[in-house]
């Protein structure tokens, strides 16, 4: 089956209406197909790549069940179990379900390791609707006791064979071993190798198998270059870049939450017209700064991943990625945001010395020759590029010794030393927030920071 809009599917008023206040017309692929079978209470084994709209796939079916059969969910139970190999897909998908079911009264709570456990506890506590979890917690929190299974009737397992990788089958099937068997799942995998099958044989009942290819970038349409950067001189060269296109409607990537508020204003001041948009910031506050970008009013943009799909503008000129994603897909993703409705585009990389292993995944997944260029930036006595061999080039003379890749601290931060990967959350190099937009989480001794106000409510509090 498919259908050109959500309203065929028979969805719940409640939830069409989020979707067109989100600007969510059109299925995508992996909806058109998972989402009759699943509102009909099959079970889905799903394959599909980051950015293919799996999350409303698996999510909207939920919702629409459980509204279906309002209910208060009784203290230290949730209804819905949704598991995540990793904190910031976790909160990607908790911030999806606050948007698709602004409006109604069901809650939700998304718990990960690297933070206090305690209002995690404290929100259980009082029951939810949805549970997003990643697995080694939520065995935490099993084991304290602060949850129970007996009310759950939906589980989903999203990018299974990452939890694969990661070593999460152990306390995934001893999660799974506590559920009730009369419930509905959906197991979501970006590749089905034999051992992910073997999980699904033992987690899907007669299940209903969707697979799309993963989202195809027109390259001809879109012209990709790479500039090599140093972390420190991107914000000159952006403002730079953005004089030369007063024209243009330019959507800039940032990593962090904070790195995007920063830089908006940076170049507020700078003369140029822009908006940040993130995670952090409310609906309404988005939907006016996507208003703005759209009639006209400002031409810049400054958005983070976890937005990044509620853009839908035609005719965005440029695509800037100010600093590289974490996920090769999201970069496919981002660069999508331009060249639309068979438009033209331009996507820029600026790229340190510290990203280039992220630049290798890049091109490794998109079969695109990504060598930097090399700039006015990189060519100062304290910079010098790496080409992909890893090998050292350009600059005025040597290095001096001792000196930082990017030229000592950047932005007032501390040099960072490597963390080491998360045992059971999925967790790599720094703590990432609970907006899942890298900030770092430990002080020098290693010890947990804990932040002033707000930790509770990020750490996985209903909404």
């Amino acid at each position: 089956m498919t259908s050109e809009t959500f309203q065929a599917f028979g969805l719940a008023e409640t939830l069409t209406r989020a979707l067109s206040r989100l600007s969510i017309e059109t299925p995508t692929p992996i909806q058109a197909r998972a989402l009759p079978a699943a509102l009909e209470g099959r079970d889905i084994l799903g394959v599909a790549q980051t950015g293919t709209g799996k999350t409303a796939a698996f999510s909207l079916p939920v919702l629409n069940a459980i509204l279906s059969h309002p209910s208060r969910p009784a203290p230290k139970t949730t209804k819905a179990l949704i598991l995540a190999p990793t904190r910031e897909l976790a909160v990607q998908i908790g911030e999806s379900i606050a948007n698709y079911a602004e409006g109604t009264r069901l809650t939700h709570a998304v718990v990960f390791g690297g933070v206090s456990i305690r209002p995690q506890i404290a929100t259980l506590g009082r029951g939810v609707d949805i549970l997003i979890a990643t697995p080694g917690r939520l065995i935490d929190l099993m084991n304290q006791r602060a949850i129970g299974f007996e009310a759950t009737r939906f589980l989903v397992l999203d990018e299974a064979d990452r939890m694969l990788d990661m070593g999460f089958v152990r306390d995934v099937m001893k999660i799974v071993d506590r559920l009730p068997d009369e419930r509905q799942s959906m197991l979501f995998s970006a590749t089905m190798p034999k051992a992910i099958e073997d999980l699904s044989k033992k987690i899907l009942t007669e299940p209903v198998k969707v697979s799309v290819t993963p989202e195809v970038v027109t390259v001809e349409a879109i012209a990709q270059t790479v500039y090599a950067v140093p972390q420190k001189a991107k914000k000159l060269w952006l403002i730079d870049f953005l004089g030369k296109h007063p024209d243009g409607r330019i959507v800039v990537f940032t990593r962090t939450k904070h790195g995007a508020n920063r830089l908006a204003g940076d170049l507020d001041k700078a003369g140029i017209a822009s908006a940040a948009i993130h995670g952090n910031k409310s609906q309404g506050a988005r939907q006016r700064a996507l208003g703005e970008f759209q009639s006209g009013e400002i031409n810049v943009l400054v958005a983070t991943d976890i937005v990044a799909r509620g853009i839908h503008v035609d005719d965005i000129s440029h695509v800037v990625n100010f600093d590289l994603p974490e996920e090769p897909e999201s970069y496919v993703h981002r660069i999508g945001r331009t060249a639309r409705a068979g438009r033209s585009g331009e996507a820029v990389a600026l790229v340190d010395p510290s990203e280039r292993a992220k630049l290798r995944a890049i091109a490794k997944l998109t079969g695109v020759d990504l060598t930097p260029q090399p700039t006015d930036y990189a060519a100062s006595g304290d910079y010098a590029a790496e080409d992909n061999s890893g090998e050292r080039r350009g600059g005025r003379g040597r290095k001096p010794v001792g000196q930082k890749p990017n030229g000592g601290r950047s932005n007032g931060q501390r040099d960072r030393k490597p963390q080491p990967q998360g045992a059971r959350d999925g967790a790599r190099g720094p703590r990432q927030d609970a907006g899942g937009e890298g900030r770092s989480a430990q002080k020098p001794s290693g010890r947990p920071r804990r932040s002033r106000g707000g930790q509770r409510r990020q750490a996985g509090a209903a909404v």
